[in-house]
């Protein structure tokens, strides 16, 4: 039995254009063409679309999953036992996290310090008092700076779990858009880096184009930031920069 092309992007959850896209790369072709011309997938491509986005997930490069996935050594098996025990580290690892953030959320809004363990848990070599202190010189004086922070004073665990959850829909996003090969000047690229700077807005301070394109370019120079954007897929970081750069210009 054969799927559309259509029909298999509804299984995956997964765009028509990041499956073209894997064809064109020669990552996943599919076994068969239509009458008319049009792609059709089969129960064996189905599998293969499976482990590829088993090992996107995971925050593998496509290059990567190639070479992985057309190993004439490897074997299926294999490859599911090795992404079950990534996956199991993984969730492993993000369910501690999670309990170890939402303790801090607690303590910061009923005032309660952390203990260095506590903090070294949450933040690992990572100190937040000094990347405080770092924002203060930097911009202290700024309106945006006084604006943020008579905003973020008063912000419960709730305001803080909303404003983060609509920051990692924004990335996800635009990760896909990164997934399917999106030029970060597309349309969709850009109009996603408007809502990021919207989300600014609403979040934190008055976020102009020019504070913008200088937020951009710290995420790919600032290796704190970074590794936030490269954790969420590898190469976000510069395709972020770029397509704030490109609505910048849009708007200009």
């Amino acid at each position: 039995m054969s799927h559309s092309v259509g029909q298999v992007a509804g299984f995956a959850g997964v765009t028509v254009r990041t499956l073209h896209h894997y064809d064109e790369i020669g990552l996943l072709s599919p076994s068969g063409r239509s009458g008319a011309g049009h792609r059709r997938y089969d129960d064996a491509d189905l599998d293969r679309l499976q482990r590829i986005l088993f090992y996107r997930e995971l925050g593998f490069p496509l290059e990567e999953v190639a070479v992985l996935l057309d190993d004439p050594e490897s074997d299926p098996r294999e490859h599911l036992r090795r992404q079950h025990a990534l996956l199991s580290g993984r969730i492993d690892r993000l369910q501690r996290m999670a309990k170890a953030v939402e303790h801090a959320m607690e303590a910061n809004t009923m005032g309660i310090n952390l203990t260095p363990e506590e903090r070294f848990e949450v933040f690992g070599d990572f100190d937040p008092d000094e990347h405080a202190g770092e924002a203060e010189r930097r911009w202290g004086g700024t309106d945006a700076y006084k604006e943020s922070a008579r905003l973020t004073a008063s912000y419960t665990k709730a305001d803080w779990q909303r404003i983060m959850a609509r920051a990692e829909d924004i990335n996800r996003r635009l990760a896909a858009l990164l997934d399917a090969g999106a030029d970060p000047e597309s349309e969709e690229a850009m109009d996603l880096a408007e809502e990021h700077r919207g989300w600014i807005n609403a979040s934190y301070y008055f976020c102009t184009y020019e504070i913008h394109v200088s937020l951009g370019e710290m995420y790919v120079a600032d290796e704190r930031f970074t590794a936030y954007y490269e954790a969420v897929r590898p190469g976000l970081a510069v395709f972020v920069r770029d397509a704030i750069t490109a609505n910048a210009v849009r708007k200009a």
